[in-house]
């Protein structure tokens, strides 16, 4: 209801002086003054509409949607990747897509400042999971868990630029796995290794190599190099970079950005370009520099094992130990690795595509600690699967190729040549899905057959069930090879019967 306001006074005898020497204009001015409130209140309520028109409709940027094409590459990766996992052993687990501010800060390093910030709704400050390998941490802590073995996939989220190009983005899926528990030393850090290899020559993604390094071999060369124990953070987030920008530009980042010394630099330089198998390792136990470190002699020694394990799997062949292997996020204290394809599927005409590393991990030893009011630590190693990476490979693949997907896995279509046999059609396809068979029809009352044959080519759908006057009169169902086009009439009671059968022979 419109108010209501009391006029004293003056305004009293103004009006009543208007209304004396023309009511019809006080009229007109009162209706004139309405239609304008009136208008602006109208543009107010349609100015959100009106702006509407100019939005442009897009998914924000480092996100995407995913096609149901997409979505069928991508689930065969997964299928993959956590078929090997539970082939291992794992668990699974999940945890919220984001965490208290404070369990997820000082634990990246120099990443810490692509973490996702949410609003203060004036309750808790949160943050979007920047990975899984942190929730588990806390999952574990806040359990008081001293051993599991899990695999998570789930979203992350990271405000990096993205370069979608190359599978990276700042909302991408990650696929975990990980040991948490005491136990003698290399033995699951050699599984984690081999269960990369597996995937990897699973999916079929072409050569590769995964890199591998210990944390305190890193920090032990950077001690022998003269890199004060304060900078060793900052250094190895420099070091990481190599495999994106040259050593003459990660060297000068270390000197005019991080205030290192040239020289100190340079000697680090002689390592980092070193790489190779085993025999690298027990060269390094001989370094004058390097020997004289007993955390290095920790790492090496330790490394030494894993090759032995890594024989006995039949992987040592695909594994390099490499110095300039750094791995930036701070929460590594052990044995670290990074797989790396050497060239994706090998064709002349198919452009490489670099998409850098396709998976990586390392152990973790004191992250559990982190989050126990006691310090207590729970050792753990893992890895992660880049699902996103592997997925631009693939689809880079499909495109060049040309390769057709499929979208759905119906294996039946249920169709009539007739009209007034929909509800004939409605009783057998509730038959084949109460037979467990993956059945599809148009959901019109009298479609045209030649229209549905033309779906299932265009569908892909193997097989056919056709039912008509002729084949309700004799208690038969025509089954047609959509390859083929050859039909045969099978009797009712036996038609899942053949279906399942020519399922399980193709």
């Amino acid at each position: 209801m419109p108010q209501l306001r009391l006029l004293h006074g003056r305004a009293w005898a103004t009006l009543l002086g208007q209304l004396r020497q023309s009511p019809r204009a006080v009229y007109l001015r009162a209706v004139h003054s309405h239609s304008q409130v009136s208008e602006a209140v109208l543009t107010s309520q349609l100015k959100p509409h009106q702006e509407k028109s100019n939005i442009i409709i897009k998914t924000p940027k480092g996100t995407r949607d995913l096609s149901p094409q997409q979505m069928v590459v991508r689930e065969k990766i997964l299928d993959t990747v956590v078929s090997c996992f539970k082939r291992h052993g794992a668990k699974g687990l999940d945890t919220p897509a984001f965490e208290l501010k404070e369990m997820l800060t000082e634990k990246y390093g120099e990443d810490s400042g692509l973490i996702y910030d949410l609003k203060d709704q004036g309750g808790e400050l949160l943050s979007l999971r920047y990975d899984l390998t942190v929730p588990f941490a806390r999952y574990l802590a806040m359990n008081k868990l001293k051993k599991m073995k899990r695999y998570h996939v789930g979203k992350v989220w990271r405000r990096e630029s993205p370069t979608i190009v190359q599978g990276r983005y700042r909302e991408f899926c990650q696929c975990d796995f990980d040991i948490a528990g005491q136990f003698d030393p290399m033995i699951p850090d050699a599984e984690c290794l081999k269960i990369i290899c597996e995937i990897l020559s699973g999916l079929q993604l072409g050569d590769f190599l995964i890199k591998v390094n210990d944390r305190r071999v890193l920090d032990g060369m950077f001690a022998v190099c003269g890199v004060p124990e304060s900078k060793f953070y900052a250094i190895c987030s420099s070091i990481d970079k190599l495999d994106k920008i040259s050593w003459k530009d990660v060297r000068h980042e270390m000197v005019a950005k991080k205030g290192l010394a040239p020289e100190v630099a340079d000697r680090i330089g002689d390592y980092v370009q070193c790489h190779g198998g085993v025999s690298l390792v027990e060269e390094m136990f001989q370094d004058p520099r390097i020997s004289q470190n007993k955390q290095a002699l920790e790492g090496l020694g330790d490394l030494k094992l894993l090759f032995e394990y890594l024989t006995l799997f039949g992987v040592a062949e695909k594994i390099s130990f490499d110095l300039s292997l750094a791995r930036g996020l701070d929460y590594y204290t052990g044995v670290i690795y990074e797989a790396m394809l050497l060239q994706t599927p090998a064709q002349a005409e198919e452009e490489p595509l670099n998409v850098g590393s396709v998976a990586a991990g390392g152990r973790y030893d004191g992250l559990v600690g982190m989050f126990d009011p006691k310090g207590h630590n729970v050792p753990c190693v893992g890895l992660s699967i880049g699902v996103e990476r592997i997925f631009s490979i693939m689809e880079h693949r499909m495109k060049t190729f040309g390769e057709k997907i499929r979208t759905t896995e119906t294996q039946v279509f249920v169709a009539t040549p007739q009209k007034n046999f929909l509800q004939e059609r409605l009783k057998l396809i509730a038959e084949l899905w109460d037979a467990g068979i993956k059945a599809e029809l148009l959901y019109k009352n009298n479609p045209k057959l030649l229209t549905q044959l033309h779906y299932c080519e265009n569908m892909g759908i193997p097989l056919v069930v056709i039912i008509g006057e002729q084949e309700l009169k004799e208690g038969v169902i025509k089954l047609r090879s959509v390859a083929s086009r050859e039909e045969v009439a099978i009797k009712r009671e036996n038609l899942v019967a053949e279906i399942q059968k020519r399922l399980s022979e193709s």
